[in-house]
């Protein structure tokens, strides 16, 4: 880490890892991103929230296939998205007001199964936001119905808002729901009643007590809320204009449960809480479009390190823009390097001083500035 290498010897080096070498490079990942939020805003004011006032650190947890080509990338495989790749597990963490960060990640084959290998990268996720938001900041973990299992659901050790599989089980706890449980909420089309204040909506949700993994031994289930949202079946307007209505309406079902407390989150607030999971897509877009774009060795194992200097480089560019400026706090790394590391410059050497030219009226002037002014001198020494 003292200078800079040729990509054929990061190449060499990387290759020479080992499964052993990629988990203490993870623990890396975890240290620098601890000791990088404590140095910036990256996760608000201040690294510790108050759970009076913040609520749930949100935790999200999902795969994605990392497309590949070449018949001599190890573990390449075809995934459930029928695309020939690798798989890439990764977990990241976001709070009311601040972007998410990865905590965790790992490579997978590309025909291995989404819970495969999620009980332990669920586990270091939420001890590692456990370090960097206080053991007395609540954490809420969110994941879709593939990691509905006991592995991945126990190893939180924290709440967690997980999508369940219509099973029998799921199927008998909607039908105790009574017709008047059900609330109307914001949806897709909806519209605020100014006079009632109430939401005219075609989506509704309700909720009900359920145990998890009621099957199995007493010690493994867990105790919850099955939260429902109900929509029209889309496939109820075409058998109508053919001629063929329903005696009754038809409902589409989603539902997830939830450990969540109902005092911080109710049934609508849970509901919307759950489906902002769908963020964590957006970590996996901006991968994809800059260091994930391309997995750059044959070798398994250095791929599976490409993947954690991947998360460490979004983790540090997330970093700069929230040293920078506001409005860059929550942007994309791709528009953080347009703004402030592709930036034309020379550099002239004069007298043992180097000095760095830069254009008259850079649009980001101000905020490459400020995070030059941040980064150029060591951090002050706090009080004693």
């Amino acid at each position: 880490f003292a200078r800079a290498y040729a990509p054929s010897t990061l190449g060499s080096f990387l290759r020479a890892f080992t499964f052993g070498h990629v988990r203490q490079l993870d623990a890396v990942a975890s240290r620098f991103l601890i000791a990088v939020a404590g140095l910036t805003r990256l996760l608000g004011a201040a690294t510790t929230l108050d759970s009076d006032t913040a609520g749930y650190a949100l935790v999200d947890v999902d795969d994605t296939i990392i497309e590949v080509h070449g018949h001599a990338k190890q573990g390449a495989g075809f995934g459930y998205s029928g695309v020939r790749g690798l798989n890439a597990l990764l977990a990241t963490l976001a709070t009311a007001t601040t972007a998410p960060v990865i905590v965790a990640q790992r490579l997978r084959k590309g025909a291995a199964g989404s819970p495969r290998g999620a009980k332990r990268l669920v586990g270091d996720a939420v001890r590692t936001a456990r370090r960097l938001v206080g053991k007395t900041q609540l954490v809420l973990v969110r994941m879709d119905s593939a990691f509905y299992g006991r592995g991945p659901v126990h190893a939180a050790i924290a709440a967690v808002s997980v999508m369940v599989r219509m099973d029998k089980a799921v199927k008998k706890a909607i039908a105790t729901i009574a017709e008047d449980s059900w609330t109307t909420i914001e949806y897709t089309d909806a519209v605020l009643d100014a006079a009632t204040g109430r939401w005219i909506s075609r989506a509704e949700v309700a909720e009900v007590a359920f145990t998890a993994f009621s099957a199995q031994k007493r010690s493994e289930q867990l105790s919850g809320r099955l939260v429902v949202r109900r929509i029209p079946d889309f496939n109820a307007d075409k058998h109508t204009a053919a001629g063929q209505d329903t005696l009754f309406d038809v409902w589409r079902f989603h539902a997830f449960f939830t450990t969540a407390d109902p005092k911080i989150l109710d049934t609508v607030a849970a509901d919307k809480t759950h489906r902002h999971h769908a963020v964590i897509e957006q970590v996996h877009s901006d991968l994809k479009n800059s260091a994930l774009a391309h997995l750059p060795s044959g070798v398994f194992t250095a791929n599976a390190a490409w993947l954690v200097l991947a998360a460490i480089a979004f983790n540090l560019t997330r970093a700069a823009g929230t040293v920078a400026a506001p409005d860059l706090a929550r942007a994309t790394t791709a528009t953080i390097r347009r703004r402030l590391i592709a930036l034309p410059a020379r550099v002239a050497t004069s007298a043992r001083r180097i000095t760095l030219h830069l254009p008259r009226s850079w649009p980001w002037e101000t905020a490459w500035t400020a995070l030059f002014d941040r980064v150029s001198d060591p951090p002050p020494a706090l009080a004693a």
